[in-house]
């Protein structure tokens, strides 16, 4: 059930964003069901791996943070824009407003909308949920986290909506644990 709830709250979380962002309704459900596929690249990276506790080696890293090309590659070149999306997303959640994130380095505007949303999504999601190698951070002191990342691990403007949708946020999360 753990997968599944991540991905449940992650289309509600990014659906919500989406729809605070001012998307259409259409848009931010395309956003939301596209989500849902964000890290299916995992799936060539050895489980012992993904829930390995402590620092990963240098090759380790390199095989989790391919994920994201994998996954792009899995989905791209489908006639379906929720696999499209899917792609745009696997490919870009892992990148940072400020540049810093990977696989391409992309900063601010350059990273596809899609994948700013999920990028917040999931950090929230990762750190307000115990995994086999972490525990769980308050909500409280998740959303300050979240809003010192503004402007570098974040779009600002979407760390503003979060804040405002941040009690559906919360609804969600209670709904999908």
């Amino acid at each position: 059930a753990g997968i599944k709830n991540h991905l449940e709250r992650m289309r509600g979380y990014c659906g919500v964003l989406g729809r605070g962002l001012g998307l259409s309704a259409q848009e931010a459900e395309l956003v939301a069901v596209g989500s849902i596929l964000h890290d299916i690249g995992k799936v060539v990276i050895p489980e012992a791996t993904l829930i390995k506790p402590g620092e990963y080696s240098p090759s380790e890293w390199e095989t989790v943070k391919s994920h994201t090309t994998v996954g792009a590659e899995m989905l791209s070149g489908s006639t379906s824009v929720v696999l499209e999306m899917g792609a745009i997303i696997a490919l870009t959640h892992h990148e940072r407003w400020d540049g810093s994130g990977y696989p391409r380095n992309l900063r601010g505007d350059s990273i596809p909308l899609s994948g700013r949303i999920c990028a917040l999504a999931d950090v929230f999601d990762a750190l307000t949920t115990p995994r086999a190698y972490k525990r769980e951070v308050a909500l409280p002191e998740a959303l300050e986290l979240i809003e010192e990342a503004s402007g570098q691990l974040f779009d600002p403007e979407i760390v503003k909506v979060f804040k405002t949708v941040y009690e559906d946020i919360i609804n969600i999360r209670q709904y999908n644990l």
